[in-house]
């Protein structure tokens, strides 16, 4: 990366970590020909052509890989957070040395500014192009176990969600660093609270938009309720009264699925799921609560380092 055209605080940013900066194209970089090589290599083992032993090996191969990397980049945001508040912010003032960046005619203001922005741009375009080499993988093994669009991990490496937890992750480095000002502590306290920030979207996200019920007649194919690519969230039987009984209620009283005794008066059997179709609209709202939140943070950031600081 180079700082040629750069000038003042954001020349010495990039200066300063231009080792780390560099490491974000050579990963997008390295995945991009790992992801390549191996839907060369890959054949879909369930097609109508019969494959060969090593197409069927590229194929588990890159269901694999993309499993892993699907979870690696559940912790990308982890790392951008505890970077920015340890190397970044969190060193520079146990060691004393942003001081420094006052002589040349520069502000606490913009020594923080100058480190978020170079922080947020090379987060921002780095997560983006991951995310996209890692969907460029994925599609060629989506719908498989653990690779489902809804799952963890593949929800979050497919989607701007997870440029917008990178982002939160630089606001929390650059407030959590100023507060610690130690560089360990503030890397772990920054990784920890971007986590369970993460978590705790991840929990609730299923329920920004309502789920579509299906129904059919009892007893029936429970398969058939919903399409094959929907994400389950609820599914039982219904009286003729309207209640709602778990799935497998007339199971415990006649041991078989298909029977139910005539007191139960069970008339249909229903399943609650999320449409492929919801993907989107769920990834645009959660982008859009954690980019309210990167916002507050930021606020509080350079809020408090006018007022410690002057």
């Amino acid at each position: 990366m180079s700082a040629l055209t750069l000038k003042g605080p954001y020349w010495v940013t990039v200066r300063q970590h231009r080792r780390a900066l560099w490491a974000v194209p050579a990963l997008v970089a390295a995945g991009l020909v790992a992801v390549v090589a191996l839907r060369s290599w890959a054949a879909d083992p369930y097609s109508e052509r019969v494959p060969t032993p090593s197409a069927s090996d590229g194929y588990d191969l890159l269901r694999l890989f993309m499993e892993y990397a699907g979870t690696g980049l559940l912790f990308l945001p982890l790392l951008v957070g505890a970077f920015v508040a340890g190397p970044m912010t969190a060193r520079e003032l146990e060691s004393g040395t942003w001081q420094l960046a006052l002589t040349q005619s520069s502000t606490p203001k913009a020594w923080l500014g100058a480190k978020v922005l170079v922080a947020a741009m090379v987060s921002a375009l780095g997560s983006a192009a991951l995310a996209g080499v890692y969907r460029l993988g994925w599609v060629r093994v989506s719908g498989t176990y653990q690779l489902h669009w809804a799952d963890r991990g593949s929800y979050e490496a497919t989607g701007p969600v997870l440029i917008g937890y990178c982002l939160l992750g630089v606001a929390l480095g650059a407030l959590v660093g100023q507060l610690v000002r130690r560089t360990l502590a503030a890397m772990a306290v920054t990784a920890l609270l971007t986590g369970l920030t993460m978590l705790a979207l991840g929990a609730v996200r299923w329920s920004f938009l309502s789920t579509v019920t299906n129904t059919m007649p009892f007893p029936g194919n429970p398969a058939k309720l919903i399409p094959h690519s929907a994400l389950m969230r609820d599914s039982g039987l219904l009286t003729a009264s309207g209640e709602r009984l778990p799935e497998y209620a007339c199971f415990e009283r006649s041991q078989n699925l298909s029977v139910c005794p005539a007191d139960m008066n069970v008339t249909a059997q229903y399943a609650e799921f999320h449409p492929a179709s919801h993907y989107w609209p769920t990834q645009l709202i959660e982008t859009s609560l954690v980019l309210a939140l990167t916002a507050a943070v930021l606020y509080a950031a350079f809020r408090l380092v006018r007022v410690r600081r002057g």
